[in-house]
């Protein structure tokens, strides 16, 4: 599970160096590195603090699912495989996370198929706060309304069509007669009546607002980055402006299913900060800055937590994929 993502995370970094290199030559180099000299690093550790605050938020929801589908696992080890999960954040779709169900079931003996639907129920309730987020924001600005809109609607119409048991358990008895997933359908409904318990409307409502709060911290960071730049490049930006700045963003680098959203997060970064008539040197180096410390922090985090998590429990990932993947549930 663990070692053959080890390449594209491998392919994600040089793919992370070169969109550096082409934002760097977009906005002048000479420039942009002395756009980064005038930032006052001092905020830096402020940033990686809100993007840290971000992650414990996310580990509290993580828990709340966890403790709905009775999943005994001890905090100590439920916080080290959680953030494990970070070194996974650019894999394509983040995919990766699937990490977390591996070893939920090294460690509880709890099947994949039980666990899994909490990372389905994480992914909508992020996707459904960031666009409750930015939708204000897509408004004021008047500027991509009908995709917040369509992506808002996808999502609550997931929720609705897990929400129908009637609905839901009429399609999972067609893909029973399918042949390639008839021996797995027991599986199916295993794992449906997971994410029926965690989409009903009170599980719903608090797992959304956990979200809104820990992505609303890493607005909050970009806020910073570019009220720090706004004493010497004549920046002028509302906390509402980089609310829909990142908010927005981060729906584009999420549905283009592409590792870390890398390149289409950082073009629509900067181009909505030169929209908003901020320099471009400023809003590159801006771009780069708060990327730095949420994505490349991120994975930061989860290389640094697979490490303790390792020697903590005595188990290699890379022996986790030839021992835990194996059809045993």
């Amino acid at each position: 599970m663990f070692s053959k993502y080890k390449k594209k995370i491998l392919v994600s970094v040089a793919l992370g160096a070169i969109v550096f290199l082409s934002f760097s030559i977009y906005a002048d180099f000479d420039k942009l590195i002395k756009t980064f000299g005038e930032f006052n690093w001092a905020y830096f550790p402020l940033v990686l603090l809100l993007t840290y605050g971000n992650f414990i938020i996310r580990f509290f929801k993580w828990e709340y699912y966890r403790k709905l589908l009775n999943i005994d696992l001890k905090t100590k080890v439920s916080f080290m495989i959680f953030m494990s999960t970070f070194v996974m954040t650019v894999t394509p779709g983040k995919m990766g996370e699937l990490l977390k169900s591996y070893l939920v079931r090294e460690e509880a003996g709890t099947p994949v198929s039980k666990s899994a639907p909490i990372i389905i129920a994480e992914r909508l309730t992020d996707f459904i706060s960031v666009v409750l987020l930015c939708i204000a924001g897509a408004f004021v600005f008047n500027y991509g309304q009908g995709l917040v809109i369509g992506v808002g609607l996808f999502f609550i119409s997931c929720v609705i069509l897990i929400s129908s048991r009637k609905t839901s358990l009429r399609i999972i008895s067609y893909l029973e007669k399918v042949k390639i997933f008839h021996k797995v359908a027991e599986k199916f409904h295993e794992a449906y009546e997971s994410i029926y318990t965690l989409v009903r409307i009170k599980p719903l409502l608090i797992a959304t607002s956990m979200s809104v709060v820990a992505w609303f911290l890493e607005c909050l960071g970009l806020y910073i980055v570019l009220k720090v730049y706004s004493s010497v490049s004549h920046v002028d930006v509302s906390l509402l402006s980089a609310v829909f700045i990142y908010g927005f963003s981060t729906i584009i680098g999420s549905i283009a299913m592409l590792p870390g959203g890398l390149g289409l997060t950082e073009a629509s970064l900067t181009g909505l900060m030169i929209l908003l008539k901020i320099p471009k040197d400023v809003s590159v180096a801006s771009t780069f800055i708060i990327r730095v410390a949420t994505l490349w922090f991120s994975v930061l985090v989860g290389v640094i937590s697979v490490y303790f998590y390792q020697r903590y429990s005595n188990k290699s990932l890379e022996s986790l994929e030839t021992s835990s993947t194996v059809p045993s549930e």
